[in-house]
């Protein structure tokens, strides 16, 4: 079924802004830079996913639509999951009623390499995700994904976390009928909020339901932020300050041996934490 996240997709509304600012907040340049059917793309790799930023590009339909979703700014719209048999995934989820969209076939070339990527993929439906654009790939190859393993860049993604107004609905949506391993499940009167927990290609996604908020149960959910692992934070503080970026001070987390710091600007809207699990 599904094995990972194979991206997020990151619209922002100028595609060389959008690579400076991530160049700073990964640490590295992006792997793989694309243009065509109105869109420039490019992709940052992390250890067990990548970030993929999407812009307009020229005139056209499709780039007009992305003018338009990128009006007010950058935003966080899409998860794409991988899987290694996407002809019985979506059968799966069609019989989990998730209604998902005919497969079809897609490809990406590579502007510096003249590398050609190609994938099958299918959509399913916003309602059916609670308006969280969702879609599952199957790769055709198996090229081997660079990262940069220097300790101050970006190495993994640790989470991600989804506002949901009805957790109960987060759950079977995720759990049950997309087949991800809920790991823990738990409500934190300390901070006023129900924690789910999904593991995936060794990420977390977060779904949080805060309790104190009025909530349309028959609302939908929402990207919040993102986690980025480092395997030193102490040098990512640095390298982040010396770039400008402004960052908090370094502060104990909440999860058992977790330090972390909140990047307070150049994520293009993003709310962003680093954390690392170094033990001291």
């Amino acid at each position: 079924m599904i094995t990972a996240l194979d991206h997020m997709v990151l619209l922002c509304p100028d595609i060389e802004a959008g690579v400076e600012a991530y160049r700073v907040v990964m640490g590295a340049d992006p792997i793989w830079r694309a243009r065509s059917d109105g869109t420039a793309s490019a992709v940052f790799a992390g250890g067990n996913t990548a970030l993929e930023l999407i812009a307009p590009n020229g005139k056209g339909a499709t780039a007009d639509k992305l003018r338009e979703m990128t009006s007010d700014g950058a935003k966080l719209t899409t998860l794409v999951y991988k899987t290694e048999d996407i002809t019985e995934t979506h059968r799966v989820l069609t019989r989990r009623g998730l209604a998902p969209a005919e497969i079809v076939d897609g490809s990406s070339k590579d502007l510096t390499s003249r590398k050609t990527r190609t994938w099958r993929s299918f959509r399913i439906p916003d309602e059916r995700m609670s308006s969280i654009k969702s879609f599952v790939l199957e790769l055709n190859s198996t090229q081997k994904v660079l990262f940069s393993t220097a300790p101050n860049a970006v190495s993994r993604l640790d989470h991600l976390v989804i506002n949901t107004p009805n957790p109960e609905r987060a759950v079977a949506t995720y759990g049950s009928r997309l087949g991800l391993r809920l790991a823990l499940d738990r409500t934190a009167l300390e901070w006023k909020t129900r924690f789910s927990f999904f593991r995936l290609g060794g990420l977390t996604l977060e779904i949080v339901h805060r309790l104190e908020d009025e909530h349309d149960p028959s609302g939908p959910d929402t990207f919040w932020g993102v986690t980025w692992g480092v395997a030193d934070l102490d040098a990512a503080h640095i390298r982040l300050s010396l770039a400008g970026r402004d960052v908090s001070e370094v502060r104990t987390g909440r999860k058992p041996g977790s330090r972390v710091f909140t990047v307070r600007d150049g994520t293009l809207g993003v709310p962003t934490l680093f954390i690392d699990h170094a033990p001291r």
